[in-house]
């Protein structure tokens, strides 16, 4: 919303508070007028850095986190935006908002009320550049989707299926024709901030990548003022907003310009810059960042074997988000033509080994419209299925599920499982196809069980009560799972 000096209307827990001002345009304003502004409630107190905005209007943005009279004033070097005082109420939020994303119990996520967060993430790196029709389309897709998360770049991007000029260019050109790069151009970040607030009506959190390789236009070899300018001022106007994440970069470790001390610059610069600290993380090629350093709050990683999220799990003690694990599709790019069932499958596997898993689809399309880069629609296999999943975890008599050992009586059986001990198990068979398990449950307790058809979508129970050493009869075909009930822990099946 946008305010006048003085008092406001009330902003919601969470929601997004915007002081406009009305100050010079002559010289350059994105180097010349420094602006910010100090929000106090009680005893706290938040900085935000305010940003120009064209047409000698400049705007500072705010997320109050706290209810009550929040009372601000600005401070710039330029006379006429310095000192502006006002004020105004935030009252409790809505049902549908439980604030920015933060991590939880060390190796999970919950929104900032609490509330639990599983997420369950997409890819569509330019799909913020193509337009508005095909990008509509997009936002109705997502709508209907199980994705809530999706990784999106700031700077549009060419690469095989992406050779389109976007729309908006981030910056200004020069007389001779050059980029400006002292310059933004308003309308390429008031676009990317409307597709922000789209997402946020949605439920989806914006995992904005900053940087990446894919590029024609010089964005990817910018100098390092240039850098560091273009992050304070994308922070400057996006990170009011509640459900903004920051990728450093796609494939960071392609962009050979850039030198390890850049990347350690990049976040300590968001992480000063940020007042609400959203969650931070960088994402790789081959060779991982150092995800143990202290401005890296979750692993963003590329790998297709997801048996290795115990490994980064108790590598690095933080949340590990495989971003990529190849995609659903039948391009030629060995990345990008696995199966529906393969993605199902890599899901899973990351699932009950304690981390979370992303989603992409790559299927050749006449009009190189393809999901993984431009959006548009959705033709694959495995969202409905993802959906299955999501529904499973989030029906669930836990919160949050890590790795544990299925009460097995045969020692080889180690199939990834996970759940709260003695609780609830949900484990899962991969490749493998038994037609029988042998359990030994801890004693004095009874469960009841489920067999899952992960593909199927099928749950079929068990008909006998579970207790210590028992047999359960399984289909004996891959990608089957089965979870355990404590009689206590969860006294009515829910159907899903």
């Amino acid at each position: 919303m946008e305010s006048e000096q003085g008092k406001s209307e009330a902003i919601e827990r969470w929601g997004l508070f915007e002081l406009s001002l009305r100050g010079p345009e002559e010289g350059n304003p994105y180097l010349d007028v420094e602006l910010s502004a100090r929000f106090s409630h009680k005893n706290r107190v938040v900085s935000p850095d305010g940003f120009y905005d064209g047409d000698g209007i400049y705007r500072i943005r705010f997320m109050p986190d706290t209810p009550g009279t929040w009372s601000y004033t600005t401070q710039s070097n330029c006379d006429e935006l310095n000192g502006i005082t006002g004020n105004f109420p935030c009252v409790e939020s809505s049902p549908e908002n439980h604030g920015p994303v933060t991590v939880e119990n060390t190796n999970h996520f919950s929104y900032a009320d609490g509330t639990p967060y599983f997420p369950i993430g997409t890819t569509c790196y330019a799909w913020v550049h193509q337009g508005d029709e095909l990008e509509e389309v997009t936002l109705r897709t997502l709508g209907d989707s199980p994705f809530n998360k999706i990784r999106m770049c700031v700077f549009p991007k060419h690469y095989a299926y992406n050779r389109n000029d976007p729309p908006y260019q981030p910056f200004g050109r020069r007389d001779t024709g050059e980029w400006d790069f002292t310059r933004f151009n308003p309308e390429f970040f008031q676009h990317l901030e409307q597709r922000v607030g789209n997402l946020l009506r949605l439920g989806i959190e914006a995992d904005i990548i900053l940087f990446h390789p894919y590029d024609r236009w010089g964005f990817a070899t910018m100098h390092a003022a240039v850098d560091d300018r273009y992050l304070r001022y994308v922070v400057a106007r996006v990170a009011a907003y509640r459900n903004v994440w920051w990728s450093m970069a796609n494939e960071y470790d392609l962009m050979r310009e850039k030198s390890m001390g850049d990347w350690d610059r990049y976040f300590r610069i968001v992480q000063e810059r940020d007042p609400y600290q959203h969650l931070r993380s960088v994402h790789n090629w081959h060779e991982f960042y150092d995800h143990g350093k202290p401005w890296v709050t979750h692993q963003s990683i590329q790998h297709s074997d997801l048996a290795k999220t115990n490994e980064w799990r108790d590598l690095y003690r933080k949340p590990v988000v495989v971003d990529e694990c190849c995609y659903e599709g039948n391009i030629p790019q060995h990345w990008g033509n696995i199966s529906a069932q393969e993605m199902v499958h890599r899901f899973w596997e990351g699932t009950v080994r304690g981390g979370y898993v992303g989603h992409g689809e790559t299927y050749m399309h006449p009009e190189d419209i393809l999901w993984w880069s431009k959006g548009g629609v959705i033709h694959g296999q495995s969202p409905e299925r993802i959906a299955f999943l999501k529904k499973i975890l989030s029906r669930s008599p836990v919160e949050r599920l890590d790795p544990l050992d299925l009460p097995s009586s045969t020692p080889a059986e180690r199939y990834p499982c996970a759940g709260t001990e003695d609780e609830y198990y949900l484990c899962y068979f991969g490749v493998h196809q038994p037609a029988v398990m042998m359990l030994r449950l801890p004693e004095g307790n009874r469960y009841r069980g489920e067999i899952i058809d992960t593909w199927e979508m099928e749950i079929t129970p068990i008909e006998e009560t579970l207790e210590g050493e028992c047999t359960v009869e399984l289909p004996g075909k891959p990608y089957m799972a089965i979870q355990l009930h404590k009689f206590e822990a969860d006294s009515v099946l829910r159907e899903v």
